[in-house]
């Protein structure tokens, strides 16, 4: 089988390993030296976790300290083709694609493929709308440029750590140029700053010729402090006004750039002046896609497309004369964390699965460990992806609904700090609330009782927490009283529990879950509730007189 080269193979871009197996090639990864400033065996660990998404064993060679090294180490293998499977990649694929004369894009764009300003001065000189910016070395030189572009809202950023700051008049401009002037020396860039609706367009490209595969939009919230970052992204499936002309930039965007073949993932703004581009990656588009769930929402995903481009451009040619239609409407939600959090477990792995548009997540498991997360400020602070496809767009919708709203109130259903504050656990008190709830539900017909605690003098059938799976009969409600089954568990399996018990109880009549059984469910009442809601049943108006207890219905 002939070789095919993916440089810095991960996030999406390890979609490439099986597409190129199913095509009876062979993948061989070329892994890049990592940053002098990343610790080499953390950065080892986190590429073999890369590669563990892959179906396939394959080879891993390794970039040597000089380029001639390397070409020379890939030239033995006589490629096929060397691809990108990331940005970092796009530079050292580029050049050994050239040097050994495979299909490629132009050696002399990779600054303008890899570097932001470089990419921007690129759509200048071609008379395209590009993002305005200057370098400068002085407040001076910030407020002339400030000044002859006629700006309002810039963003000043440092160049050396990428650190910025949004400034909405001169004032906060020359404010923020001279507070990081005073934090180091290092030449600063002032740029204009653009604000509108954002998106993704994936294209891929074969002799220079460009096709949409998927287009994708941005969704933004703001946290506690006011700082915007995303929140989900979803799928385009039909254009509204002005996303056709952004299309028809994009075009001009990868001629521009010169991009002859592969997958090209551009993230565009439409703002009052039509559409701009803001940054573009010469690969796969990031965020740790899974293929079949692009296959399910558009028939193709942009590795395997972009194999088409190289070795079936018939196939190509095919795809681009078709009309862009989606088969089901898609999104990924960013999970985001309201504050630091050391987490213990994580639960939204048992959850997540439960909904009706669930196709797969990205979130550590912690089953025998802990991590640190900080609170969410942008995409990079994001704790993990949740990969959602339905045909149905409410459906999917109402799904994006409930997961904003236990991240909003009731965050231990997602990422768990497990901190045990329930042993104290009073059966006298417990027994008495207990008995109150029995007594206010007596009205509602022939009840059962599924408890910790086995009461004697009461006139409701009642049945242990391992009897579950053996119930028969009707009845008109049920109580749920377990706390003593749950304070010793972890909260994997508390809900695992929870989950099942749901799942044996008939439909129709009430379900009352009291107090002493929330309180010891992460979240506690709103956590309840949540999990309600992923099992698809109902949160009743509590009537009058029944307090400190959730009721639910279980419909068909």
């Amino acid at each position: 089988m002939r070789n095919i080269i993916v440089v810095d193979c991960q996030s999406t871009g390890i979609n490439y390993i099986d597409d190129i197996f199913n095509r009876r090639y062979n993948p061989i990864v070329l892994e890049l030296i990592p940053d002098k400033d990343e610790d080499i065996d953390e950065y080892r660990q986190r590429m073999e976790l890369e590669y563990e998404q892959s179906y396939y064993d394959f080879e891993v060679i390794y970039e040597k300290d000089s380029y001639e090294d390397t070409l020379e180490s890939v030239r033995k293998l006589d490629p096929l083709l060397v691809l990108a499977g990331s940005k970092n990649g796009v530079s050292l694929a580029t050049q050994l694609s050239y040097d050994l004369e495979l299909l490629g894009n132009t050696v002399g764009s990779v600054e303008a493929l890899t570097v932001r300003e470089e990419t921007q001065k690129k759509l200048a000189e071609n008379n395209l709308r590009h993002i305005r910016s200057k370098v400068i070395f002085s407040a001076g030189q910030a407020i002339d440029f400030y000044d002859s572009e006629s700006l309002s809202h810039v963003v000043v950023r440092q160049l050396d750590n990428d650190d910025e700051k949004i400034c909405f008049n001169k004032k906060e401009m020359i404010n923020a140029v001279e507070t990081f002037f005073a934090e180091s020396d290092s030449a600063l860039m002032v740029k204009e700053f653009i604000d509108g609706e954002e998106y993704v367009i994936n294209t891929v490209s074969c002799d220079g010729i460009h096709r949409v595969t998927t287009i994708w939009k941005y969704n933004k919230t703001r946290n506690s402090d006011g700082s915007l970052f995303y929140d989900t992204v979803e799928s385009v499936n039909d254009l509204y006004i002005g996303e056709a002309e952004m299309i028809d930039y994009a075009y001009d965007v990868c001629d521009a750039l010169k991009i002859q073949y592969g997958p090209v993932s551009g993230e565009y703004m439409i703002d009052d002046n039509g559409p701009v581009l803001i940054d573009i990656h010469c690969c796969p588009m990031p965020g740790h896609l899974p293929g079949d769930f692009l296959d399910k929402i558009s028939g193709q995903h942009e590795t395997d497309s972009a194999l088409d481009s190289y070795l079936k451009p018939e196939f190509f040619t095919k795809r681009r004369i078709q009309k862009y239609r989606l088969r089901e409407f898609g999104a990924f939600k960013m999970i985001v964390a309201p504050k630091d959090i050391i987490a213990r477990s994580a639960p939204m792995n048992n959850i997540g699965p439960r909904l009706r548009s669930f196709h797969d997540s990205v979130i550590d498991d912690l089953l025998a460990s802990e991590k640190f997360y900080p609170k969410t400020e942008d995409s990079n602070t994001s704790c993990g992806l949740i990969f959602l496809s339905h045909e149905d767009y409410n459906i999917l919708q109402d799904d994006i609904k409930f997961l904003r709203s236990v991240e909003k109130n009731a965050f231990d259903l997602v990422l768990s700090e497990e901190i045990d504050e329930n042993y104290h656990f009073n059966v006298d008190i417990a027994v008495k609330k207990l008995k109150l709830i029995i007594q206010a539900t007596e009205k509602y017909g022939y009840g059962l009782l599924i408890t910790d605690q086995i009461l004697s003098d009461v006139n409701i059938m009642q049945i242990a927490l391992e009897e579950v799976r053996n119930i028969n009969g009707e009845f008109d409600f049920v109580i749920i009283n377990l706390n003593r089954s749950f304070i010793e568990k972890s909260n994997y399996l508390t809900i695992d529990t929870l989950f099942d018990v749901f799942s044996y109880i008939k439909v129709d009549g009430f379900i009352f879950i009291p107090e002493t059984t929330y309180r010891y469910i992460p979240g506690k009442r709103k956590g309840i509730e949540a999990l309600l809601k992923a099992m698809e049943m109902k949160i009743e108006v509590p009537p009058y007189g029944v307090k400190q207890g959730v009721i639910a219905s279980k419909e068909k």
